[in-house]
């Protein structure tokens, strides 16, 4: 059964922060991490100048993921928060989300891969914990938005060769973990980017949320 990986960011009002925050399953506790965060952060750390993929045999211009891929695809799986009462809580926040595509919303989605994984795999460890959040997870308010503002813009406009290794990375996850070799990798980085600046010009807050459907 195909799978699809959904990445969505977007803007909320203060009121939307506010319903999110009073919201029951926000004061729920947390699933337990099952990993070992510290050491798999170290492994990573280890591995983040390496290509985690070799170019497939099969199709030319993809890619085949190495055994260290899965170990880092495993990584961030554990590292999210599945429980029943972080799914509600991402349903009340998707509530709040506007329908706006060209400012307020971002919404990446990808057959049998998470966009917010090839991401960070291709912008390596030091530049992911940079970003809002835990593995693509995040909820500010609009002086939050402001304060980190600035590590996203650092993280996330990038230019030249650093851009374009990322991009190359991003299609070799794409391609070597999931089936999606079309994949606009260009807007996976600018996307997140123009929702965090709007949310900060307009004085609102901003949350993401990693869905599996």
């Amino acid at each position: 059964m195909s799978v699809t990986g959904v990445w969505i960011v977007g803007v909320l009002s203060e009121q939307g922060i506010r319903n999110a925050l009073n919201a029951p399953v926000q004061n729920s506790t947390s699933a337990p991490v099952h990993c070992d965060v510290p050491g798999e952060l170290a492994w990573w750390r280890s591995k983040a100048q390496a290509s985690l993929f070799t170019p497939s045999t099969r199709s030319p211009g993809a890619w085949s993921a190495d055994e260290d891929a899965l170990r880092l695809r495993a990584f961030f799986a554990a590292c999210r928060d599945d429980s029943d009462h972080a799914e509600e809580l991402r349903d009340t926040v998707m509530a709040q989300f506007p329908p706006d595509f060209e400012q307020g919303l971002f919404v990446a989605t990808a057959r049998k891969a998470d966009p917010f994984s090839a991401l960070a795999y291709a912008l390596g460890p030091d530049a992911t914990l940079r970003l809002p959040g835990r593995v693509g997870d995040f909820l500010l308010d609009a002086e939050q938005v402001r304060a980190q503002l600035p590590a996203a813009e650092e993280t996330l406009a990038l230019t030249g060769t650093p851009r374009r290794d990322v991009i190359e990375r991003i299609h070799a996850w794409m391609t070597g973990l999931g089936d999606d070799p079309a994949h606009d990798a260009d807007e996976l980085l600018d996307g997140p980017l123009r929702v965090l600046r709007h949310a900060a010009r307009t004085g609102q807050g901003a949350a993401g949320q990693v869905r599996w459907y």
